[in-house]
């Protein structure tokens, strides 16, 4: 029988958008999803710690000793100063700095589940007058956040789906992401780009998932969730504290509670090490940063982990560092990438390209596909997606898609329908299923779909210097249409008298103005 007292996840999304108007305005459209998210998750674990503690008093008929033995088992530990009705009624007393209580009560929950939660909360703080302003605009400002979050009961029994919590933060991360812009980036990839790339992946149950640039780990959710069970296990880093701080939160909030989330620069300082070794994983993903900068190319040389052994990229471009360490970094026997990167990595010269010839040579890139232009926050840019595959075996073909026309036009970002997402993933598995054309000698490859996707083979990616640039393998030419000398001629003469005719009108109005 249906709850009806059950709340929607649309109700969750108006309520929660809502509070974000009462920083806005103080707070950097960057840095208020900080405030935001960090409260939707304190509000979430108190309003689930109240059900729970009165379910076991009604278990238990208020035996004390037995509601703590089964309190103390619960995911997590909220005390009483920690909830969000305590943080609520305390702030409204008169001289309450209610920032500071709030501090208060993050890092004793912090300190009460510091297995999960250790710095968690480090990257925020509610107290801050440089951010939220001085004590009495910042009381003001953080009392209207309390009393927007009041509104909400997120009691697992109110709630209409599993995932309604989580949803609530993927929705707050996108709405921020599209008001952040170019800084978005940094946390959030688009959510039918994250659909597209899992799909591409094919994770299997059993599989070990990582993201090295895991931002707020929405592509890593969207990895797991294609698996279709719980048996799967997740691993990420992120470099930005208050990033990964989002990621571990959002992890909790789709209760992946075992995800593995470090934070630091996985270039210059992997952490996620195995045997004094890189872990190895069966799915990497990756949306990382677009050619970084000064990304540590003088140290590579001398990387005790030996992933630049096909070269080092560019000190001003970074994108085959990330790349590199993502295919570094998964099975010998059947690892799969899935990497966004900007069109420059196909073609680009010099250091890059000895490392493209190397990766074709070593029959690991699956495919390239070129998505199109202003699907990403921050860039107009189109970007391409890079397959690759230690599990190709004899098939040493290349995919080539070019996707670029497939989209819904969007005022400030456009996006890949559900059709085209199923057309490209459907290229790819036709692909994956059907034999080579022959190796490495083999002759020239083969038109799969017209101006849409070809089937290159090592011979016509090294006739082309191994430059990976997609319209040098998929014809993209329109043939214009043929045109009707006679009625273009006819149309023009229309067009003429219809001009003289609204020459004379407007000469007879300015005769009548006496101009």
């Amino acid at each position: 029988m249906a709850n009806v007292d059950a709340i929607e996840q649309s109700t969750i999304n108006e309520i929660v958008w809502k509070a974000c108007d009462s920083l806005r305005g103080s707070v950097d459209p960057t840095e208020y999803k900080d405030y935001v998210l960090t409260m939707l998750f304190v509000k979430y674990l108190s309003d689930l710690w109240k059900e729970r503690t009165e379910q076991y008093h009604e278990r238990y008929n208020g035996d004390p000793v037995r509601i703590k033995r089964a309190l103390d088992k619960e995911r997590f530990v909220v005390p009483e100063q920690c909830t969000f009705e305590y943080i609520h009624s305390e702030a409204q007393k008169p001289n309450a700095s209610v920032g500071e209580l709030i501090d208060i009560a993050l890092t004793t929950l912090e300190d009460t589940n510091r297995s999960k939660l250790e710095n968690v909360f480090r990257s925020v703080s509610f107290n801050s007058e440089s951010k939220l302003g001085e004590t009495r605009d910042r009381n003001r400002r953080l009392k209207n956040v309390l009393t927007d979050f009041a509104e909400l009961d997120l009691r697992p029994s109110r709630l209409t789906g599993n995932d309604i919590i989580g949803d609530a933060y993927e929705f707050l991360i996108a709405k921020f992401a599209d008001s952040a812009g170019k800084k978005a980036g940094e946390f959030y990839t688009p959510s039918q780009i994250s659909t597209l790339l899992a799909k591409l992946v094919a994770p299997k149950a059993g599989d070990r998932i990582c993201d090295p640039t895991c931002g707020s780990g929405s592509l890593l959710i969207k990895v797991a969730k294609e698996i279709g069970s719980n048996d799967f296990s997740i691993y990420g880093q992120e470099m930005n504290g208050a990033t990964w701080a989002l990621c571990k939160m959002n992890m909790f909030l789709h209760e992946f509670d075992n995800a593995d989330i470090r934070w630091g620069d996985t270039l210059n300082s992997p952490k996620l090490i195995e045997h004094d070794a890189l872990m190895k994983f069966n799915v990497v993903v990756a949306n990382p940063p677009f050619s970084l900068d000064k990304w540590g190319a003088d140290s590579a040389s001398s990387d005790k982990f030996n992933r630049f052994h096909r070269g080092v990229p560019p000190k001003s471009k970074g994108d085959f560092a990330f790349i590199t360490h993502m295919v570094e970094t998964t099975y010998e026997a059947d690892g799969r990438v899935g990497v966004i990167v900007p069109h420059g990595v196909l073609f680009r010269g010099a250091a890059e390209g000895a490392i493209r010839k190397r990766f074709v040579e070593e029959n690991v890139l699956e495919a390239v596909i070129g998505l199109p232009a202003n699907l990403f926050f921050g860039t107009g840019i189109p970007a391409a997606i890079l397959l690759f595959n230690k599990g190709k075996g004899d098939n040493t073909d290349v995919l080539f898609i070019d996707a670029s026309k497939g989209y819904e036009s969007g005022k400030n970002q456009n996006k890949l329908r559900p059709q085209d997402i199923d057309k490209i993933v459907e290229t790819v598995n036709t692909f994956r299923m059907s034999p080579p054309f022959g190796g490495t000698e083999g002759g020239l490859g083969a038109v799969l779909i017209d101006k849409y996707a070809y089937r290159a083979t090592v011979k016509d990616i090294a006739e082309n210097d191994f430059n990976l640039n997609i319209p040098r393998y998929v014809d993209t030419f329109e043939e214009e249409e043929d045109i009707d000398i006679v009625a273009t001629q006819q149309e023009i003469a229309e067009l003429k008298s219809q001009l003289a005719e609204a020459e004379n009108q407007m000469a007879g109005f300015l005769k009548e103005l006496g101009f």
